[in-house]
């Protein structure tokens, strides 16, 4: 039962957190870039079955393998693609939770 809430709860609430303290002035268009994190999980309809609640999506999918991770850690470190790296790494930080090796 609180899974599904870590889980969502970092995918929405984490990058809102986030946006509100440091991106204050532009908050709504910080929020809205981290959203986009979200599209990596078009990497799902790759898989059979589509969603399997008991799956940990990490290195499973091409968008949540270690080396796209690498790519997204890199994207925090320039000022022009924070916003999205930041948006990506939530997203696999909110896919951890549902995995069993934590």
């Amino acid at each position: 039962m609180l899974q599904p809430l870590a889980h969502y709860g970092c995918h929405f609430l984490l990058p809102l957190a986030i946006a509100f303290i440091w991106y204050k002035p532009i908050w709504v268009k910080a929020y809205f870039i981290m959203l986009l994190g979200i599209l990596i999980d078009l990497d799902h309809l790759l898989a059979t079955p589509i969603f399997d609640p008991n799956r940990c999506s990490i290195n499973f999918h091409p968008l949540h393998s270690y080396y796209a991770i690498g790519i997204y850690i890199i994207l925090l470190f320039p000022k022009k693609t924070r916003l999205i790296g930041l948006g990506l790494v939530v997203h696999i930080i909110a896919d951890i939770t549902d995995c069993s090796f934590m």
